[in-house]
């Protein structure tokens, strides 16, 4: 069961991370780590047991996030999986039909292997695939 898929995080888009913080830090009594950049955006991560919520801010304004923020407004922009081989999990998406964003991993926060899934073909949302 150890090579069971697991949530690595959730990313939420902010136009504010200093103002989204608030919640989680004055409430839930989380420590924020240290922001980070990537994809046009500042990202800080707050740890959840085994799994972490990411604020997501734009950088840009014509990045990923700021697009999303302009057509959705805040709220949950992906869902994060950790998987045990990314290349097997992108090679069995390939096979299944699964449209992908990202046809070979690229780095992403924290020097991290990613790869995104479109979300058309998975329900409506938005899947990053991490080892």
């Amino acid at each position: 069961m150890a090579d069971l898929p697991r949530i690595a995080h959730v990313g939420i888009a902010v136009p504010d991370i200093g103002a989204a913080l608030g919640f989680y830090r004055d409430v839930l009594g989380l420590e924020p780590r240290a922001p980070e950049i990537a994809d046009g955006a500042t990202i800080v991560s707050l740890p959840f047991g085994e799994s972490e919520v990411e604020l997501l801010a734009p950088r840009d304004a014509d990045g990923p996030i700021a697009r999303f923020l302009a057509k959705r407004g805040p709220g949950i922009h992906h869902v994060c999986y950790q998987v045990a081989n990314l290349d097997a999990a992108l090679a069995a998406c390939r096979a299944a039909g699964y449209r992908l964003i990202d046809e070979a991993p690229r780095t992403g926060a924290g020097g991290r292997r990613i790869a995104f899934v479109h979300p058309k073909t998975t329900e409506g949302i938005l899947l990053e695939l991490t080892e």
